[in-house]
This record gives C-alpha cells, sequence and structure tokens, in this order.
C-alpha cells in the first residue's frame, strides 16, 4: 500500500502560542515530529502548515512541507487539503495523520496505528495504552477509548469519551490521537457534518462512530507526551536532551 504521513501544525495555539516552532534541544518541535514519522520508513512526510515559518524551518531541516488554509475547523480537515494537493493523481491509499505536537513519539507507535488495516472492513487505525495511573481514570484531559477486544493487542473501538468508562473490573485504556485512514474513509469523514456526540464530548473520531465507521485500535506500551502547555515544552526539552 502506498502510505503519506501528514502533520499538521498550526501556530494559533490558544495555551502555546507558536509551539510548532518551539526550541527543543536545538530544533523546532515541528522537526522533532517530521524526524519521527521519517524514522518509520512508511512512506512519504509532509507537515501540512499554514504559517510560512513553519514550512521554512521545516524546509531548512530537510523535509517536505505544504502550505494549507488558515480557516480549517479541524486537523482532519487540514490534511485533506494536504493530501489533495501533494497527490493530484490518487496514488496514496493510506493516509497517517501524526500531531505536530508529539515531539517524543515512538517510530513504531506511528507504525502501529496501520495494523488494524490487516482487515479490510476497518476504515480508520489508531492507538491506545491500558492507563496506569488513578488520576487518570478520572482525569477529562485523558480520552478513554471503550473497545471489544479483538486480540490481546487489538481493540474495536465502540466509543470514545472523557468520562470514566466502561465502568467496572478490568483495564481502562488512553486514546493517543495518531490516526491512520483509508483514503476513501478520509475524504467521506471530512464530508460528514460534525455529530451530536462529537459536539458534546468535544472529540471528533465519534463523527465517525456514529456516522458506522469502523475503527481499530492497536493497543501499544507507552503514551507519547504532548506538548499542550510551557510545562509540557519543559519536560519535552528534558526528554530530548538528555537523548541528544
Amino acid at each position: 500500500m502506498s502510505h503519506l504521513i501528514l502533520i499538521p501544525a498550526r501556530m494559533a495555539s490558544t495555551r502555546l502560542p507558536g509551539k510548532p516552532l518551539a526550541d527543543i534541544a536545538g530544533r523546532p518541535m515541528i522537526v522533532h515530529v517530521a524526524a519521527r514519522a521519517a524514522e518509520t520508513g512508511l512512506g512519504r512526510v509532509v507537515v501540512a502548515t499554514d504559517t510560512r515559518s513553519v514550512a521554512d524551518a521545516v524546509e531548512a531541516a530537510g523535509y517536505e512541507a505544504v502550505m494549507t488554509r488558515g480557516d480549517h475547523e479541524s486537523g482532519s480537515d487540514r490534511i485533506f487539503e494536504a493530501l489533495t494537493a501533494v497527490d493530484p493523481h490518487r496514488e496514496v491509499e493510506t493516509v497517517i495523520n501524526v500531531q505536530g505536537d508529539l515531539p517524543t513519539i515512538e517510530p513504531a507507535t506511528i507504525a502501529a496505528a496501520l495494523a488494524p488495516f490487516d482487515d479490510p472492513q476497518v476504515d480508520i487505525g489508531t492507538v491506545a495504552v491500558e492507563i496506569a495511573r488513578d488520576e487518570e481514570r478520572t482525569n477529562p484531559n485523558v480520552v478513554k477509548v471503550v473497545g471489544s477486544p479483538l486480540s490481546p493487542t487489538r481493540l474495536r473501538a465502540l466509543y470514545f469519551t472523557r468520562a470514566t468508562a466502561p465502568w467496572g473490573d478490568g483495564p481502562l485504556y488512553h486514546h493517543v490521537g495518531l490516526y491512520a485512514y483509508r483514503r476513501a474513509a478520509l475524504e467521506r469523514f471530512v464530508g460528514l457534518s460534525p455529530s451530536a456526540l462529537e459536539r458534546r464530548e468535544r472529540l471528533e473520531q465519534l463523527r465517525a462512530l456514529e456516522a458506522g465507521m469502523r475503527i481499530d485500535v492497536s493497543l501499544v506500551a507507552s503514551v507519547p507526551l504532548g506538548v499542550d502547555t510551557p510545562e509540557d515544552l519543559e519536560r519535552a526539552r528534558d526528554m530530548l536532551s538528555r537523548k541528544a
């Protein structure tokens, strides 16, 4: 299959303005993410941005960038515009959406999002990690996936929620916002209107489930650090400086 990794990057972050260009161990954060994506060896990597300075930084580091509109409501809309721009002949079969604020993500975690596509019935692949810390079970910022187990490393997603779910004894899973789409699934998804549960939970992936699309989840070992606050940025700097 022909894979394309797209990394949406916006400068207009409310909690951490300008974060794609935040310096981490001598490189902009977005360049760290592009490098991790390239290490997968899965295929072409392109950063999709609405800001020329982000594209310039990415290209100066030897990676590819494409300019997109500034009025997109979601990262999925941005990557769809990018897909149509960089693949006008429709050669790409699978698109992997890697968030631009995951500078510590492991290449194997990115690749894991593709694993569910061994089943032709799956429209979207994603990843999750079993929750180990009690405080994360009740934290609404930790999105949980409720799924039916298919194997020790695979779930079929039934629901995503900020609540503590499912109830009762057993593991809870922290959803990582990383997606692989079959091209037809992405095209269908961006053509759908926001759904009722999507608006209520503020979780875009519920739009796909409400429309009857199938999402399967690969279980991985660790959650990559998402950089949303100045404190997160300092953690990322510490982690990647020690690796340098």
